[in-house]
């Protein structure tokens, strides 16, 4: 069975910093497309940025227009671990985060929801 399981948020003022981190039992995150996913309050899940997996032709991580600038994806392939770096975060940026697994190896990740596994999430808050 897949678990995929978020952690780092928190509360963060403005212009603040958080790094999350994206963990998997059952399933090596080195060896699959991973993106993460932000749902604001009131709002449709959002795609932010996606990397594909390790061995993929396509070593370009993706950005939303959103975070772009701000936001950074990146792999740990020695802990199995995907990251999103977040600096200068904004109000804007409040909501759940989640990352999300694709089953297919080969397929080059996209910031559309059609991932196969989901975390459970995790809250960022921005606020004074």
């Amino acid at each position: 069975q897949v678990r995929i399981v978020e952690s780092g948020g928190g509360l963060v003022q403005p212009g603040g910093s958080l790094r999350l981190s994206c963990t998997s039992s059952g399933l090596s995150l080195d060896l699959h497309p991973v993106a993460w996913f932000r749902q604001a309050p009131g709002k449709e899940r959002e795609g932010l940025s996606c990397i594909s997996a390790s061995d993929n032709n396509d070593k370009t991580a993706h950005y939303a227009e959103s975070v772009k600038g701000r936001f950074t994806i990146s792999r740990d392939n020695v802990k199995r671990t995907v990251y999103l770096q977040m600096n200068n975060l904004q109000a804007e940026d409040t909501g759940v985060y989640f990352c999300a697994a694709d089953s297919y190896l080969d397929r080059v990740c996209v910031l559309t929801p059609r991932y196969d596994y989901w975390g459970q999430g995790a809250q960022v808050t921005v606020s004074s």
